[in-house]
């Protein structure tokens, strides 16, 4: 063979390789399962949630970009926008959707397919909520972790009586739109009723809305305002939070990041958990094992966040007994 001849083959060769080497990633990354994450609120706000969510799914064995990927749809508080996402995951052949702390994405999701299985968080019973047939035995396609964060006003009204005994005012922030407002309703009355208390009840599902109520509620000082677990409110806790500190009234979330953007206190689900063991199911069905032999799990941690420099701000002396 004559070396120009050896020089082209040699080199056509290599090319082939090179060639081939991109086709063989391209189709092990194909083999890859894909996880559609579907979420009400922005990825800029879940930093830390994601974090928890992919610890769960490294935990159950599956590490994102090594042997599982993520598509990511965020409706960035527009919970409108969920149904649509929900149908092109469904479109792009996704392995499983994951709502996890998304309570409006896992019903979107639920009502887009009977057949990939879907793993949620969500802030409520999930068998009010139409999600499972039950806890032991969700049946169908669904399963997941439930906070029941909108379930638990009553304890945020004690917790808020007990941190401000002076209060007179009790009022509610609702998003009439959410799926979780009944039922934060309900429990918050039940609460109310039972400590001879009143709380009223005030709607907001926009920016100016919210800004209405806070105004509204700038005096008399013996206020304090309850915050609902919600998709909307949620991402805009900062904006609440700040709102809450310009017109010095105590109010109470559902949940930590409230607390750290400057608002009173929050006594809720730790949110943070919540992911973990959403990732971890994920991982365990994408195993083969089924949503409908997977109970429902339920929070076991809960946290009592009070920032204490809003706390003197407010001139409040916090009890031993909440410390």
């Amino acid at each position: 063979m004559k070396f120009d001849q050896w020089k082209r083959r040699e080199f056509m060769t290599l090319l082939g390789g090179a060639a081939v080497w991109p086709l063989a990633a391209r189709a092990q990354q194909s083999a890859m399962p894909m996880i559609g994450f579907l979420h009400a609120a922005s990825a800029e706000q879940n930093v830390q949630r994601l974090a928890a969510y992919r610890k769960g799914l490294s935990e159950a064995g599956f590490i994102e970009g090594q042997n599982v990927g993520i598509e990511f749809r965020w409706a960035d508080g527009h919970v409108d926008r969920l149904p649509d996402m929900a149908a092109d995951l469904i479109r792009r052949q996704v392995a499983l959707i994951a709502t996890p702390g998304s309570t409006d994405a896992a019903l979107a999701a639920k009502s887009a397919t009977t057949k990939i299985p879907i793993v949620f968080g969500a802030g409520g019973d999930p068998v009010a909520l139409g999600l499972v047939a039950s806890l032991n035995r969700p049946g169908g396609n669904v399963t997941g972790v439930t906070s029941m964060n909108a379930d638990i006003a009553a304890k945020r009204l004690g917790l808020i009586r007990e941190l401000i005994p002076q209060a007179l005012h009790y009022f509610a922030l609702i998003n009439p739109t959410s799926v979780l407002a009944d039922p934060f309703i309900k429990d918050l009355q039940a609460g109310a009723a039972s400590l001879g208390l009143h709380a009223e009840i005030l709607h907001a599902s926009t920016d100016a809305e919210i800004d209405a109520v806070f105004a509204k509620l700038a005096q008399p000082s013996d206020t304090v305002l309850l915050v609902s677990t919600d998709a909307f409110f949620f991402s805009r806790h900062t904006q609440i939070a700040m709102l809450a500190a310009r017109h010095a009234l105590p109010a109470m979330f559902d949940n930590r990041e409230y607390a750290v953007a400057g608002g009173l206190v929050s006594y809720g689900a730790d949110f943070l958990n919540v992911m973990q063991l959403s990732g971890g199911y994920t991982g365990r069905i994408l195993k083969g094992e089924k949503p409908s032999d997977l109970p429902v799990m339920q929070s076991t941690k809960y946290e009592l966040v009070i920032n204490l420099r809003t706390a003197k701000t407010f001139g409040l002396k916090i009890s031993d007994n909440l410390l």
